[in-house]
């Protein structure tokens, strides 16, 4: 679809809104006249008396639509609240407008972000009541009641996470991107182990490093690691002589006093062993996932995994028989070859086992991953956005009947049906890591491939990142780099107040 943006140039602004609208459409800025028939949204903010107005004029499929928001102009807060509030109300008309032509809203209304969640937690925190957050989300960003609910559930877990953590604490993360197979659906930088085999001996020796300078760094600081996850690609890819290594040095290294969470993603059942699992509840791991995304085979096949639904069954009892109090298990919602009948199916079996956790995360098509295909002809056939709903709905209803709460989520680009992901959880087994990392409520400090530090203001909210090199090979050669992102992450942590 073509934007024409007319007196501003809030680009970023127009094509959030049109992902959200318009998920199939990408954007195009004309170079001269527009072509006749094609789809188009022109954009237009104007000021006058003291008022910003915005409008969007749409053509869509041969039909024309309008829509408009105003606000006041913003007195003495500076040029960033005089630009929030005119990405919003453009967002805004251009929203009118799209619902306009399509003839309904999408499930999270006017809302762009990947953090819904944020916004009914600055409300409260601000003195609103959960009544007074949860209308905002409804009547001003238009978001339905069922999205609503759930956003409010997160937002409370997250109020409680917060008041939870103390100036002095940070989470640590370890990334290993490594895996057995890639997933059709992945667009993390993993290595397939096969192809790569020969990466992972010098990728720890480098990660032990890693792991020894962040741990003096952090003490410099005077800071103390609250979480830790260890993520990917798939931790359980290494050896459990390699888990021994980097979780013992971890353990000899880092002050682990007030580490109150500790998690590693075991992930595909593939990799799981009783001698891997040993090592990870002997160094203080509590709390694993296993993660088969769908419990039927042939599902499995088309996204790529190797193994069955029969060695996920194994797997998880693995885990139980090693004494894990805490297991997550992720599933997706609009897989190829999958049916909301199969989907339901499979969420059933994982509900049997048992789990602390369940993730139920929504299709997203990235680029990089095979789902997106290379051009050369029609992708995969996946389940339409009534599909997936369907799936959803069926979750939303599972999961509470079983005494399963919402505690945090986060949506993406590309997602199909424009859903989200949501941790799901027993209550008292919250992964404050997961609520940490996606509310961004304290630093971040991230170890090995492809992990980001977020170094996070407790006073202003300003967030600074500082990215490790995100290939193994590339990875493994940046050590000097690497160093300096933990000395620059303990000056950062160093100069924070203690007290707020």
């Amino acid at each position: 679809m073509y934007l024409i943006l007319q007196g501003h140039d809030y680009r970023y602004a127009a094509e959030q809104m049109l992902l959200t609208l318009f998920p199939e459409e990408r954007p195009e800025y004309l170079q001269g006249l527009l072509p006749p028939g094609e789809n188009a949204a022109v954009l237009t903010l104007t000021e006058r008396v003291g008022t910003l107005a915005a409008r969007a004029e749409l053509t869509w499929r041969g039909g024309h639509f309008a829509g408009e928001d105003s606000a006041p102009v913003p007195g003495s807060d500076g040029p960033l609240e005089r630009d929030r509030v005119c990405q919003r109300i453009l967002k805004l008309a251009f929203y009118r407008a799209g619902v306009a032509a399509l003839g309904k809203e999408p499930p999270w209304g006017a809302l762009t972000g990947v953090r819904p969640v944020k916004i009914p937690t600055r409300a409260m925190e601000r003195g609103a009541s959960p009544e007074e957050a949860e209308r905002q989300l409804r009547e001003t960003y238009r978001v339905s009641p069922g999205r609503a609910e759930l956003a409010m559930d997160c937002a409370k877990a997250s109020l409680r996470a917060k008041a939870s953590l103390k100036p002095d604490e940070v989470s640590l993360y370890i990334g290993i991107p490594f895996c057995p197979t890639r997933c059709a659906y992945c667009s993390f930088v993993s290595a397939d182990v096969g192809r790569a085999l020969q990466l992972l001996s010098p990728f720890l020796d480098v990660l032990l490093q890693e792991v020894d300078a962040a741990a003096a760094q952090l003490k410099r600081s005077g800071c103390f690691v609250r979480t830790i996850y260890v993520g990917g690609g798939t931790p359980t890819t290494l050896s459990a002589g390699q888990l021994e290594a980097l979780l013992g040095r971890v353990e000899e290294r880092f002050d682990l006093s007030r580490c109150s969470e500790y998690t590693v993603e075991a992930g595909r059942p593939d990799t799981i062993t009783a001698e891997k699992l040993a090592v990870l509840r002997r160094r203080g791991v509590e709390r694993v996932s296993v993660n088969p995304q769908t419990m039927r085979d042939a599902v499995l096949t088309a996204m790529g995994r190797s193994h069955t639904a029969g060695d996920i069954l194994h797997a998880f009892a693995l885990v139980r028989e090693a004494g894990f109090p805490c297991v997550n298990m992720d599933l997706i919602a609009g897989l190829p070859q999958d049916t909301p009948e199969g989907f339901c199916a499979s969420l059933d079996q994982v509900l049997a086992l048992g789990p602390e956790n369940i993730t139920v995360h929504t299709l997203a098509l990235k680029k990089g991953s095979r789902l997106m295909g290379d051009g050369s002809g029609e992708g995969p056939a996946l389940p339409s956005a009534d599909d997936v709903e369907a799936m959803l709905s069926y979750a939303w209803s599972a999961l509470r009947a079983h005494g399963l709460v919402p505690y945090y989520l986060y949506r993406q680009k590309y997602m199909s049906g424009s859903f989200e992901n949501v941790g799901w959880t027993r209550p008292g087994w919250e992964s404050l890591y997961n609520i940490c990392m996606m509310e961004e409520l304290h630093t971040i400090l991230s170890l090995g491939g492809g992990g980001v530090t977020k170094l996070v203001d407790p006073v202003t909210g300003r967030i600074q990142r500082i990215a490790n090199p995100k290939y193994p090979h590339e990875y493994v050669g940046s050590l000097e780099k690497l160093l300096r992102g933990k000395r620059q992450a303990a000056d950062f942590l160093a100069g924070l107040p203690r007290t707020i």
